[in-house]
């Protein structure tokens, strides 16, 4: 069983009152005990000695017990497996993933959202100690998740995502500053934004420049990744007769990717199928590490009821001796 701890543990001191009551009861029952002279105690040698005269002192024990106990349940005995402060290693990293329709081509498996998703799957795997979070971005962006070290959650979430769920386009500053407003009130040493993307910004009141410029101001790193292939991709189209497919031209704005990561000292990296994704997160990983703590809380039991328990039975215990064994006989 883990150790009990007190609530209110100053109220133990009260405890320091038994050995004072005890002590005047010792002092008081000098001072009452009848005395008698005699010139020796040879008549008293063959008196016998009667039981009673063994529990006379036992309510009082039991009395001491019962107030005891009551202070301990009063003081609040709690049962706790773990409460303490985890200084562990890690960065705080949001990953910026665009999810506009573009992203469904599939000149990567099965496209280049899924595929997006699973290799960050694995890379939030990897680091368990690190404080994640997740923003999305199309036409607009939303935070789909704050940082946290839940990584499970986060998991659950990230696998929700699906293109269209906010309208299409690809608002690349939109979504930066909406990391860095994850990231900007962070005491991290090391505050680091992914950013995923395969087109160019259409979209938002925010340059991304301008986004980049913010995330400088802050200290946050960004790493830009471009995914798509070179020349153009298979992407799927809806028509009366099914999905047809048509190859489009693949164009992403790596000028200003690469301003994004030269202004604030990150780097950028094109990825053109899966593996290639794989081994730029693979990269992005080995990223320098800084402490963060994280306090480890557990629900704690209450433990005051056996106590409780105890001392009912005590009080009962003295009760009953004193309305039989030890009742007095009327004079």
């Amino acid at each position: 069983m883990s150790a009990v701890h007190f609530a209110y543990p100053d109220l133990l001191y009260l405890l320091l009152l038994l050995p004072a009551i005890l002590t005047w009861y010792i002092l008081r029952g000098r001072k009452i005990h009848p005395t008698v002279q005699t010139s020796g105690l040879q008549p008293f040698t063959d008196s016998p000695v009667s039981w009673k005269l063994y529990l006379l002192h036992l309510p009082i024990i039991l009395r001491l017990g019962t107030l005891g106990l009551l202070i301990m349940v009063v003081a609040r005995p709690q049962s706790s497996n773990s409460w303490e402060n985890i200084t562990t290693e890690g960065i705080d990293i949001v990953i910026a993933l665009d999810i506009s329709g573009s992203m469904l081509a599939e000149d990567f498996k099965p496209n280049r959202l899924e595929a997006s998703k699973t290799v960050a799957t694995e890379f939030i795997s990897g680091r368990p100690d690190d404080r994640m979070g997740l923003v999305v971005f199309s036409g607009e962006s939303f935070t789909q998740c704050p940082l946290t070290t839940d990584h499970a959650v986060l998991l659950n979430l990230f696998q929700g995502i699906q293109s269209g769920i906010i309208e299409d386009g690809t608002a690349i500053g939109l979504g930066l500053a909406n990391s860095v407003s994850r990231l900007k009130d962070s005491e991290a040493k090391s505050k680091v934004v992914i950013l995923l993307t395969d087109g160019m910004n259409n979209r938002g009141e925010i340059a991304p420049v301008s986004a980049a410029d913010i995330a400088k101001t802050y200290g946050i790193r960004v790493y830009t990744v471009g995914v798509g292939s070179l020349g153009t991709a298979p992407y799927p189209f809806k028509t009366p007769f099914g999905i047809q497919y048509q190859n489009v031209k693949v164009e992403i704005d790596e000028g200003v990717l690469q301003k994004i990561a030269s202004m604030t000292g990150g780097k950028y990296f094109r990825a053109t199928n899966n593996e290639k994704l794989r081994e730029i997160y693979q990269e992005i990983d080995k990223m320098e590490k800084s402490r963060i703590d994280v306090k480890e809380i557990n629900t704690k039991t209450e433990e005051y009821q056996r106590f409780l328990w105890i001392a009912l039975a005590l009080l009962l215990l003295e009760i009953v001796l004193r309305l039989t064994l030890l009742k007095k006989n009327p004079e």
